[in-house]
């Protein structure tokens, strides 16, 4: 199956690097112009079409491949658009499966990641994946625009809280709320500075929720949701010389249950549905938030 977009085919007035012919090879898989078993066009096709050499076809190709899109990329005939594991497919513990799906959706010249979560704690150790393949220059994003939906400090949180219940100085409250704030810094420092190193247009921005999210949920260029149940546990934990028996949740074991646009109607139909709650929440009831 060979498919050409307008948009992408060139007449040599340019050359194009083979991170940019993987975005647009990329994007007309993510369209569902190339499906799962079709083959690519051959080598030689693509390289008349974007005006390179086949060498900057294959780069193009093994990027591809290092993100699961492809069957193997050789010599020979032309690797075919790669089906969906069941090993991508089923749900994995956040600190595992958060990270590659960062990773995917930084491959696209403008990405936008929508995030609700309890804290900032697991996007901020996931994100680290993407970042650093952007300092080696194996990713270039144009653009960059996160928006984080937190609980605001003003309510009385459903967890974590001590099981007694909750005190006026509540320490468990104000643990929280320091991690809350700290992890949102190093997010947003970390992201901010690709503007001042290589230019990228980059937007972080935090707002106040009026309530206690009981699932995390990452939604990825408006392509793919996660979605994780936060697990209540009741633990202990020294707070200075005082021991405290709280519920709590360890969001960082939560499972991930990823749905893909492009899988069917069933998973197209929550991505949508997905976006337009987290639209709504932070159009109407969230309010501005400043991490301090």
């Amino acid at each position: 199956m060979v498919v050409t977009h307008e948009n992408v085919a060139v007449n040599g007035s340019r050359s194009f690097s083979p991170q940019e012919i993987a975005d647009a090879l990329r994007e007309r898989i993510r369209a569902g112009d190339l499906k799962a078993g079709d083959r690519l066009p051959t080598q030689a096709d693509l390289a008349e079409e974007f005006g390179v050499e086949r060498g900057t076809v294959r780069q193009a190709l093994r990027v591809l491949q290092e993100a699961g899109l492809l069957t193997s990329v050789s010599k020979g005939s032309p690797p075919r658009i790669a089906e969906r594991t069941s090993a991508a497919d089923d749900p994995q513990p956040t600190m595992v499966g958060l990270a590659p799906r960062l990773t995917e959706a930084f491959s696209v010249p403008d990405v936008r990641i929508d995030v609700v979560c309890l804290t900032a704690e697991t996007l901020m150790v996931a994100i680290g994946e993407p970042l650093r393949q952007i300092h080696e220059g194996r990713l270039s994003p144009r653009s960059i625009e996160v928006r984080l939906l937190v609980p605001s400090r003003e309510i009385t949180l459903a967890f974590p809280v001590p099981v007694d219940g909750t005190a006026e100085d509540d320490p468990v409250h104000q643990r929280w709320l320091s991690m809350r704030n700290a992890q949102g810094q190093v997010l947003q420092h970390n992201l901010l500075a690709l503007r001042a190193t290589y230019g990228m247009e980059v937007k972080v921005t935090f707002r106040a929720l009026p309530f206690t999210p009981p699932v995390k949920l990452y939604l990825l260029n408006g392509e793919e949701a996660l979605l994780g149940y936060y697990m209540l546990t009741r633990r202990e934990e020294e707070f200075g010389s005082q021991t405290m028996d709280m519920y709590d949740v360890l969001g960082s074991q939560s499972l991930l249950f990823s749905f893909l646009r492009q899988t069917g109607e069933r998973d197209a139909a929550f991505v949508e549905q997905s976006q337009k709650w987290f639209d709504a929440l932070w159009e109407t009831v969230t309010t501005d938030l400043t991490l301090s």
